[in-house]
């Protein structure tokens, strides 16, 4: 594929991510104003407290919450003969923080409702977005974001993403860095830019107190952009990024993927053709990047790196990561869905019946054009390289580096909301990680990277009433992070029964906006 047909592709994609940004920017909000109920006394009795910081068990405890916050824990019932207290046998169960899904992309759709509520129904009583826009950040200064009773938590989330629209020039950045903290981001996302842009990004980001995470530019090494700040990196790089900083010949690989990187054109866009161009390549981009864009899979270095792989090299770069305070997401099922797309079990998986029709059709068509695109050769390097992402991870973990569990949900091809982040639970097993470091990757790593420890992350007074109660012990089994007998949010219980009936009404279409 030639330069020029290679910079009209991505050209087009950036101009679907900064189309669809730009027209959400520009649309007046017109959601209602969200007010949530304020929840009453609520008691588990007799309940298993797991502590996500060492896994220890503390059995037989009543853990009393009134008004969205946790008022005691105990092993008395602090309101004996109190008739307004709802009270909940959890007798056998353990209870342990809500979980976080620390990469995630919900909001932005009409109507997410559905998807938080699948999130809801499976455990999740926090999110932090990665995508963003001007619209956004005013629906959530003026309450009108759909979080509702049935949704998780919005943790935290950016302005528009850093793109060749909104940061080509090292002082357009600059700009743009000013713009989005007077907007009221909570941090800045990393899209496709370059190095000089990316560090101006990190570096007026320190100026105004908003921290840069996302992804690494294609040339840059994820250990330099650590140090030079960057908080926290996605998918592992993205883009072979861990993987060429672990190869010996990593320096040439960075050098060549430099060389071949060409910053697209973005011109205005003046037609609704080129704005339904944009819509369709961003379309398939979010589904599958590398189906979107042979060249985003960069088989060539990601092969060299497979077969230079060097475990010093490797350790001393993650040891790097952590003295630079660098947090990673490694989202391994987005990775996977990626570049073992073709996997039939993705294709098979019983949580597709939450899904609407016409995106199914979307995840196929776009498989298809993976496996078409692609030869066995190719696709055989690509799953190699997410085994390896395995080895990867395993290795960051050994090596002491902050990780967070994030999927990448909701749009993604493959990914159901919700059931997402319990497939990530099963990946992180498969690289090894035990089920109580995978515990606190979506509880308390979460709440210590947002310094929100005081409120999350731990089951004690004053924390957040965002529970899960479980039927098995966690730290005994990753998969006992599934069996979820219930979950409160916000101080409001929803037993089993509840969480499935949330699902039925989301396998039927309608959403929670109220």
């Amino acid at each position: 594929m030639g330069w020029k047909r290679k910079t009209l592709i991505g050209t087009v994609a950036v101009l679907g991510v900064s189309y669809l940004t730009l027209s959400y920017i520009t649309r007046e909000p017109d959601r209602p104003v969200v007010t949530l109920p304020t929840a009453g006394k609520l008691l588990l009795s007799g309940v298993t407290i797991v502590d996500t910081r060492d896994g220890t068990l503390t059995p037989g405890m009543s853990v009393l919450m009134d008004k969205g916050k946790i008022l005691s824990v105990g092993t008395n019932d602090p309101m004996s003969g109190d008739q307004s207290v709802e009270r909940i046998d959890a007798k056998g169960k353990f209870l342990v923080p809500g979980y976080n899904d620390m990469h995630a992309h919900p909001l932005g759709q009409a109507d997410p409702s559905g998807t938080l509520a699948l999130m809801l129904a499976n455990g999740i009583t926090g999110f932090r977005q990665m995508s963003g826009s001007d619209a956004v950040l005013t629906e959530r200064r003026e309450s009108k974001l759909p979080i509702t009773r049935y949704s998780p938590a919005l943790l935290a989330m950016p302005g528009a993403l850093l793109t060749p629209l909104t940061a080509s020039k090292v002082q357009q950045t600059r700009e743009t860095v000013q713009h989005e903290k007077a907007a009221g981001a909570d941090f800045i996302k990393a899209a496709f830019i370059t190095e000089p842009v990316l560090f101006a990004a990190i570096d007026e980001g320190k100026k105004v107190g908003l921290q840069v995470s996302g992804h690494v530019p294609a040339g840059t090494s994820v250990v330099k952009a650590a140090q030079r700040g960057m908080r926290a990196i996605e998918h592992l790089g993205p883009a072979n990024g861990i993987m060429t900083v672990c190869s010996s010949n990593g320096d040439q690989i960075l050098a060549e993927l430099r060389a071949s990187a060409k910053p697209p054109e973005v011109p205005a866009i003046k037609s609704r053709i080129i704005a339904k161009l944009a819509e369709w390549a961003l379309l398939e981009r979010v589904i599958n990047p590398v189906a979107a864009d042979k060249e985003a899979g960069a088989i060539g270095p990601m092969a060299k790196a497979l077969a230079s792989f060097d475990e010093v090299r490797c350790r001393q770069a993650m040891q790097s990561l952590r003295a630079a305070g660098n947090w990673q997401v490694p989202t391994l099922i987005r990775l996977k869905a990626i570049y073992v797309a073709n996997d039939p079990a993705f294709a098979r998986d019983a949580n597709l019946q939450y899904v609407p029709p016409a995106t199914l059709d979307d995840w196929r068509r776009v498989t298809k054009k993976f496996v078409e695109v692609y030869s066995e050769t190719d696709r055989a390097t690509m799953r190699q390289g997410y085994e390896f992402s395995l080895r990867l991870v395993k290795l960051l973990d050994e090596e002491g580096v902050n990780m967070l569990a994030g999927s990448d949900a909701s749009g993604s091809g493959w990914e159901v909301a919700g059931f997402a982040l319990h497939q990530e639970f099963e990946e992180l097993a498969k690289a090894g990680l035990s089920p109580l470091r995978i515990l606190q990757m979506t509880t308390i790593d979460g709440a210590e990277f947002l310094g929100k420890t005081a409120t999350m992350g731990t089951v004690a007074p004053g924390r957040n009433a965002d529970l899960v109660l479980l039927d098995a012990d966690p730290t005994k089994n990753v998969s006992n992070l599934r069996r979820i007998a219930g979950v409160v949010r916000a101080g409001f219980y929803y037993d089993a029964a509840k969480l499935e009936s949330l699902k039925a009404r989301v396998k039927a279409g309608q959403g929670y906006l109220k």
